[in-house]
């Protein structure tokens, strides 16, 4: 009897273990992720999709501004406040990367089934890298090239079939297609004091040139890439320097011929470049959740195959080929883009990225107010370059 007693309260205390065991098993692990993603962009209808499958972990989101990310990310982490994992901007990766911020993924991603180095653009997983190792996974890539109004050329007769192909045709072609009674420039595209600005602008003479006659709208800087995609779109600019991101809903609002060709370059037979954009998912340092927070970035990487068909944005991996969406405009697009990429050169890395961006910005900001000449504003952002380098 006192067997029997004993095997009892042994089993109900195996019960009451088992039972605490299952319920601290149904309590979700809670994450936080920031970006700067929108509705219609990857981060929260990744998030979505992965807190439906119920695994016991969850993600908070939160939308931050694009010029907030850097400032609001290094408070958050400096007082203890900082999310399980943000996706940044890939020239600022180094700068969390170099002090401390990001968490070393180097072990995880050698033991990942999904997470290969060796599918990666070497662009992208560059960026990632700092001091041999690696403190996040690429997003998303994306680079940079002219679209142009194949309507308004042939109105203005210009050859369609003919974009301007160096940096002098550029600007001959801008002023033939201003027209100022019709409210339309003949070039749109955003000299904004932050990275978009710097991710864009890089002939700073032509440039001066373009904001001097006219051939470009006087808010040029002060808006962003969206909205001076905008105006191209609205019919207001025969031309616009942006990115994929912008395909499909030129897509939709576009209501004329458009087509997309490589950046100019500066004569006939130089060599081509643009910039590397998109952003990099990264955990932080000081998160509870490490093996819960790469979990959610296996998820996210094994949906890269997707990233194009439902976001418009380019997957950062060579592995993965993008099937033709069947419309004509935006498969021929997407064509140069994926050639302009094989000249896309990453901004840095660099930990002093954000100042050498500023000193870039400012020159930008100087020369096309007219404050300094292009050389002069140059000049001086290559002193503070070389200060902040040391």
């Amino acid at each position: 009897m006192a067997i029997r007693k004993y095997a009892i309260l042994g089993a109900l205390a195996l019960a009451g273990v088992s039972l605490f065991g299952l319920s601290a098993k149904a309590e979700d692990v809670t994450l936080t992720l920031w970006s700067l993603d929108k509705d219609t962009q990857p981060a929260p209808n990744l998030v979505k999709e992965f807190n439906a499958q119920n695994n016991g972990i969850k993600i908070e989101y939160r939308l931050i501004q694009f010029d907030d990310v850097v400032t609001e990310a290094m408070r958050a982490y400096a007082t203890g406040q900082a999310p399980d994992i943000i996706a940044v901007d890939n020239p600022e990766h180094a700068l969390f990367s170099s002090r401390g911020a990001f968490l070393d993924l180097t072990d995880m991603i050698a033991k990942s089934t999904v997470i290969k180095p060796e599918n990666y653009f070497p662009g992208p997983l560059k960026s990632v890298e700092w001091d041999g190792k690696y403190f996040g996974v690429p997003k998303a890539t994306n680079t940079i090239a002219l679209y142009y109004n194949k309507d308004m050329f042939k109105a203005k007769g210009l050859d369609p079939s003919k974009p301007p192909q160096t940096w002098d045709e550029l600007v001959e072609d801008a002023r033939k297609l201003t027209d100022p009674a019709k409210n339309v420039y003949g070039l749109a595209f955003s000299a904004k004091a932050n990275e978009e600005g710097t991710f864009q602008v890089k002939a700073l003479g032509i440039w001066k040139t373009i904001m001097d006659e006219k051939l470009a709208s006087p808010d040029t800087l002060t808006r962003g890439q969206w909205d001076s995609t905008g105006t191209f779109n609205s019919g207001n600019a025969a031309m616009a320097i942006s990115g994929p991101w912008e395909l499909d809903r030129m897509t939709q609002e576009a209501k004329f011929d458009w087509g997309v060709t490589l950046l100019p370059v500066p004569k006939e037979g130089a060599e081509r470049s643009s910039a590397m954009g998109d952003f990099n998912w990264a955990i932080f340092a000081t998160s509870k959740h490490p093996a819960e927070a790469f979990k959610a970035l296996e998820y996210f990487a094994s949906q890269d195959d997707k990233m194009f068909k439902n976001f418009g944005q380019l997957p950062a991996r060579s592995d993965i080929s993008i099937p033709e969406t069947g419309q004509p405009l935006k498969d021929a697009a997407l064509k140069v883009f994926l050639e302009q990429l094989k000249y896309a050169k990453p901004r840095g890395p660099h930990p002093q990225w954000p100042k050498i961006s500023k000193a870039i910005q400012d020159a930008i900001q100087a020369a096309l107010t007219g404050q300094m000449s292009p050389k002069d504003a140059l000049d001086q952002a290559a002193d503070k370059i070389k200060a902040v380098l040391g």
